[in-house]
């Protein structure tokens, strides 16, 4: 019989692949460099969000993951995450196509694991649906980021952004999507974002506010007093595992906030 064209892949597919492959080439770019021969530990010229949030809760344990990184087996979780992204991403951009669901992929009927993962992510949708985001607009969605900080490149992506008003008087909330059942996402992961948004957009970080949203219980958390750039740059000045910075810091660039 003839062989049967390739399925296309749906916007939500699209993007939750393009998310693995950001991931895929992170992970081979750090096991290159720690194949080097490695004496000192200086923090990297360039960090993700994240890499910065392990840098300032456990410098040790960060230098020892730039030596040594170890492979973490794959997280269910986290692919779920990946997935409920993409799909408020392809919501609010109105895209009208369904993810595919395990039963319309190759191989046979999904695993029981396969139904639960499906239930939960399904459960997520309907649970995002019950908040407010659901019924504002964003701003911005997927917005990535890069911005220098103490002399190194920080980068990342912020899930939305939401704004009120134009020109001067225009405000902003930038929202990070959490869809773990736990309630301890770090706040210098805002503080990195607000920074990161204010200086992209050129206005005061006064006028950004950040939130996590827990997706499943519905819950908005916005923390206070986020620390601005002189405090995140301080996290910089000094390197992980005793090795000293690399030359003077640069000067501080005064803080909005």
């Amino acid at each position: 019989s003839p062989e049967e064209p390739p399925a296309r892949l749906t916007p939500e597919e699209a993007r939750t692949l393009a998310s693995w492959d950001r991931d895929l080439d992170a992970l081979t770019g750090e096991l290159l460099r720690a194949r080097e021969a490695v004496r000192d530990v200086p923090v990297p010229a360039s960090l993700t969000a994240s890499e910065l949030m392990r840098l300032a809760a456990d410098p040790d344990g960060f230098a020892q993951e730039l030596v040594r990184p170890m492979p973490r087996p794959p997280q269910p979780a986290a692919r779920r995450g990946t997935r409920f992204h993409a799909w408020v991403e392809s919501r609010f951009e109105e895209l009208p196509l369904p993810m595919l669901g395990p039963e319309d992929l190759p191989g046979g009927g999904p695993d029981e694991a396969e139904i639960a993962d499906e239930r939960d992510l399904d459960a997520l949708k309907e649970a995002f649906e019950r908040t407010e985001y659901a019924r504002r607009t964003p701003h911005r969605v997927e917005v990535p980021f890069q911005f220098v900080l103490a002399g190194r490149v920080i980068r990342g992506r912020i899930d939305a952004v939401y704004k009120e008003g134009d020109g001067a008087d225009a405000t902003y909330e930038i929202v990070d999507w959490k869809t773990s059942r736990t309630h301890t996402a770090d706040p210098l992961q805002l503080a990195v974002y607000r920074l990161a948004w204010a200086e992209l957009q050129g206005v005061p970080p006064e006028s950004v506010q950040a939130s996590f949203l827990y997706v499943r219980s519905g819950e908005t958390a916005r923390p206070r007093n986020l620390p601005g750039r002189a405090e995140l740059e301080r996290l910089l000045l000094e390197e992980p595992g005793g090795a000293p910075p690399d030359g003077p810091p640069d000067e501080p660039a005064p803080d909005g906030g």
